[in-house]
């Protein structure tokens, strides 16, 4: 990220005010985190304590009025298959994510409601900027356009892109409704116009670029696909992420090329009845395809080991993505991690690495079990340390954003040496998997949100296998 591009927010969003302490009913966030150093670090500093606006997407006083903008059930009159596709996206699970919710109150409870409307200015622009998101507020208090997150309006009224990150877009409640179609047809429900931004990866980027009030930079997908194979060859996030699809746009009208509203993606809703069992399935399979295609795992191996020697085990891991690197977006979240497990003739693991504790999380620093317990970890998300260098779970509180993702069409290669006990019998099987899934349990279990951890899937994206002899 361009230093440019993080001081401008950090500036903006430090702007003005005295320092509010404010009562907020919030969840009480995990245990300090002080890295050995005797401070609390769930404790703000003075300055942290200054209220953070932004005159765009956070602004002190509302600059819109949300009543002033139609609800989705309005859009269904003519829309409804978009409405439909748009019900179940992450879009519209946007404000009722309960780990959303969940990070918010502990950032609340960190910041005494001084900083309440970072992380919801994307998740709701038409709340933030409407005066609803106030230092303290409640999700059970808000307006019902609101909790509909990224609605059709968050979108369709955008007038333009005031900057690829952070909340970016321009909104008017009294402007046409906008959209990729060069010639709309006339509507007597509202009055429609096309606009070029629609096609655009920078419309994309205006919430899916995100960075922190210290200027760390969080999510990039934009920011990666700047310098990617897609673009040089003209493909931008839609072109993945909403299909194209021939239909009828509204009643009576010709049919027409547009695109799916589902924002098809890797995340799956884990709130209890926010999706049906037929949309849940629509949902993995639009899952699973992404997935299933973005990477490659070759595995190679010797004919044979030694009995008492050392397997040598070289993996490549090849990124088959060109927009963007693998995985992307929120990936101190998300996990993305190798499996290799060797077993010998009578199915006795030998070896492993990658394979997950009693509580389902991975065996790093994370794990309650099993802490550093494997040493041969190989992943592919990333990981925040505090101002002490010690790992942490929250990007504000961190200081540094260490990514270990795989670049777009990138390959990288793993060497790993299992010993081979000279009684082994042979041949031995080696299994190598590469595997991702949403959020690690150890994140829900911090959050309160323990049941929802079964909920989590597990995506196997590729894997591949051998057979070793073992000689004397």
């Amino acid at each position: 990220m361009s230093a440019a591009r993080r001081t401008s927010f950090a500036a903006a969003s430090l702007a003005m005010g005295t320092a509010l302490v404010l009562g907020c009913e919030c969840t009480p966030p995990p245990g300090p985190t002080d890295g050995g150093s005797g401070r609390d670090s769930r404790v703000p500093d003075a300055w942290e304590l200054v209220p953070v606006h932004d005159p765009l997407s956070m602004p002190e006083e509302a600059t819109l009025t949300p009543s002033d903008f139609q609800r989705s059930e309005r859009c269904t009159m003519c829309h409804a298959d978009h409405v439909s596709e748009w019900q179940s996206s992450m879009h519209a699970y946007a404000m009722v994510d309960p780990v959303f919710q969940a990070l918010v109150s502990v950032r609340q409870a960190d910041f005494m409601g001084t900083q309440d409307q970072f992380c919801v200015q994307c998740h709701s622009a038409i709340g933030t900027r409407g005066g609803e998101i106030t230092a303290g507020f409640s999700f059970t208090g808000l307006s019902p356009i609101t909790l509909e997150g990224v609605t059709c309006v968050s979108c369709h009224q955008v007038t333009e892109l005031a900057r690829d990150h952070n909340s970016g877009h321009v909104l008017d409640a009294t402007a046409s409704m906008r959209g990729p179609i060069t010639d709309p047809v006339a509507s007597g429900r509202h009055e429609s116009a096309s606009s070029e931004l629609f096609g655009t990866s920078e419309f994309c980027a205006g919430c899916h670029d995100i960075v922190e009030v210290s200027g760390l930079s969080l999510e990039r997908p934009y920011e990666e696909w700047l310098s990617s194979p897609a673009r040089a060859a003209g493909r931008n996030c839609q072109s993945c992420h909403m299909p194209e699809i021939t239909r009828e746009v509204a009643p009576s009208a010709p049919e027409r090329t547009s695109h799916e509203h589902r924002f098809r993606g890797v995340d799956l809703p884990l709130l209890d009845g926010f999706a049906t069992p037929e949309q849940m399935d629509v949902l993995r399979a639009d899952r699973a395809a992404l997935l299933t295609s973005s990477a490659d795992v070759r595995l190679q191996v010797p004919d044979s080991v030694r009995a008492g020697g050392t397997l040598d085990l070289v993996i490549d891991v090849e990124s088959l993505l060109d927009a963007h690197s693998l995985p992307t977006g929120s990936t101190f979240i998300r996990q993305l991690w190798l499996e290799v497990v060797v077993r010998d003739a009578h199915d006795r693991v030998v070896y492993e690495t990658g394979t997950l504790d009693g509580n389902g999380d991975l065996r790093d620093h994370w794990s309650a079990l099993d802490p550093y317990g494997d040493p041969d970890l190989v992943s592919f998300s990333s990981s925040l340390t505090n101002a002490a260098g010690q790992p942490e779970l929250f990007p504000w509180r961190s200081t540094e954003h260490f990514r270990r993702t795989l670049e777009p069409l990138h390959t990288r290669t793993v060497t790993l040496f299992v010993p081979v006990p000279s009684s082994m019998d042979g041949p031995l099987s080696v299994r190598a998997r590469l595997r991702f899934r949403s959020h690690p349990p150890f994140l829900l279990r911090a959050l309160g949100l323990t049941e929802l951890v079964p909920r989590v899937e597990i995506q196997d994206i590729d894997e591949a296998s051998a057979s070793v002899e073992v000689v004397p």
